[in-house]
């Protein structure tokens, strides 16, 4: 079979050694760590699997870790939109230090960010403090782990959608204003449908940084088993207490439900496209 069937025509040679040099690569930081929790799963077993996973605790923390990220996540997509959009259409003083600020979640340390809110939101905290009388309480609660999950996911919003609206032209919003359209006409038929795939790309970035996220979430969660304990957590415990297998059959629910999930997103992407005519 020829080689051009295998892949599109390229004026730039070294399609061999591009494609060797990429497959090594995926496969040592991506294929073979899943590869290998995935054979220890069979090593284990489906019965056994099922038996160290059946625990009220488990299913608490899987549980609290995928409500908390995507819960997290789907503010992330509204205010991160609102945010991007603030940016890249109005200039106003402080615009660039905001704009470099979002970005301060890539850089800074998780346990960093964690102590942080932690230090803010906790009853002796300058937040904490000033919620008490309210009756409200961050710290320590699972409020506290979305407040943590939505420092650390909100870049991926921003900088996905970001450039998408700066290449958006402000003349079909105008057009569509001359035509009579209302704004949330506008905003609902001509705007959301071209930042829809990017809305998604930054959303499903977000969710998978957000159920996977330890450091910024233990200092601030409470830590407290079938309340406030999160999984990655509970992998950490089973993983001191050298019970491998538990560790391991944890790491394998959170990749099933978190890969199910992508799954999900991304055909919401393709259709979201091709209805816009993008594919």
């Amino acid at each position: 079979m020829r080689a051009g069937i295998l892949r599109s025509p390229s004026p730039l040679p070294g399609f061999g050694l591009s494609f060797g040099i990429m497959m090594t690569v995926l496969s040592i930081v991506v294929l073979l760590p899943i590869g290998a929790l995935l054979g220890r799963g069979l090593m284990i077993g489906p019965a056994d699997l099922w038996e160290m996973l059946n625990s009220r605790r488990i299913w608490s923390a899987l549980t609290l870790s995928f409500r908390a990220a995507l819960i997290a996540s789907l503010f992330n997509l509204f205010f991160g939109l609102m945010l991007a959009w603030v940016l890249v259409r109005y200039r106003f003083w402080g615009r660039r230090f905001i704009d470099a600020a979002v970005d301060l979640p890539f850089a800074l340390p998780t346990a960093v960010a964690g102590i942080a809110l932690t230090a803010l939101y906790a009853p002796n905290g300058i937040f904490g403090q000033a919620l008490a009388p309210l009756g409200l309480q961050v710290a320590y609660t699972e409020v506290g782990i979305w407040v943590a999950l939505v420092f650390i996911g909100l870049p991926f919003v921003v900088r996905t959608v970001q450039p998408v609206i700066e290449e958006l032209e402000p003349d079909l919003e105008e057009v569509s204003a001359t035509l009579g359209a209302r704004r949330a006409y506008t905003l609902r038929r001509v705007i959301l449908p071209t930042l829809t795939p990017a809305l998604l790309t930054g959303f499903a970035l977000a969710l998978a940084r957000s159920v996977g996220e330890y450091g910024s979430v233990i200092f601030i969660a409470g830590n407290i088993p079938n309340m406030t304990e999160i999984a990655p957590l509970l992998i950490v415990i089973r993983l001191e207490e050298y019970n491998y297998d538990a560790a391991a059959a944890i790491g394998i629910a959170m990749l099933v439900i978190s890969f199910a999930m992508l799954l999900a997103i991304n055909a919401i992407q393709i259709w979201s496209r091709r209805r816009i005519g993008l594919v």
